[in-house]
């Protein structure tokens, strides 16, 4: 295949026009993900606690931290990130308690979203915005 100035000019663009197109599909990106987490199947409110603060000066490290109570498994999402799923953590029988806790990395102001799967098969959520004054993704 012979390639001449114009076509690869053509090529050129389109990178960079696609590189334009992720920013809607971010949000979309965190749905995808609470879906193959669920299965697709309904998820109600209640019996999980977010915990990540109000306002986050430094967006390399955001302090979050998750409870749910009788819960099997948790996903960890920030709807704003280019890769929305942070973390899963699972919880076997043994398990003290179903609380988790970590540091986060935020690129811009963006819900943070808990899933928990709970022992009942049955899903619940809870989220929590985080205004980032200095983002931690290269922004």
């Amino acid at each position: 295949m012979k390639l001449s100035r114009r076509d690869a000019l053509g090529l050129a663009l389109g990178g960079v026009a696609l590189t334009l197109l992720p920013l809607p599909a971010m949000a979309a990106g965190a749905e995808e993900a609470i879906a193959a987490f669920t299965g697709g199947a309904a998820v109600g409110a209640g019996g999980i606690t977010l915990t990540a603060p109000e306002i986050a000066e430094n967006g390399n490290t955001v302090p979050v931290s998750v409870d749910a109570p009788g819960a099997v498994s948790i996903l960890l999402l920030a709807s704003g990130n280019p890769t929305p799923a942070v973390a899963t953590f699972n919880f076997g029988p043994a398990a003290g308690s179903q609380m988790a806790s970590t540091r986060i990395r935020l690129s811009t102001t963006q819900d943070v979203m808990a899933v928990a799967k709970m022992a009942d098969g049955s899903f619940v959520q809870a989220a929590s915005t985080v205004k980032v004054t200095i983002g931690g993704c290269g922004g």
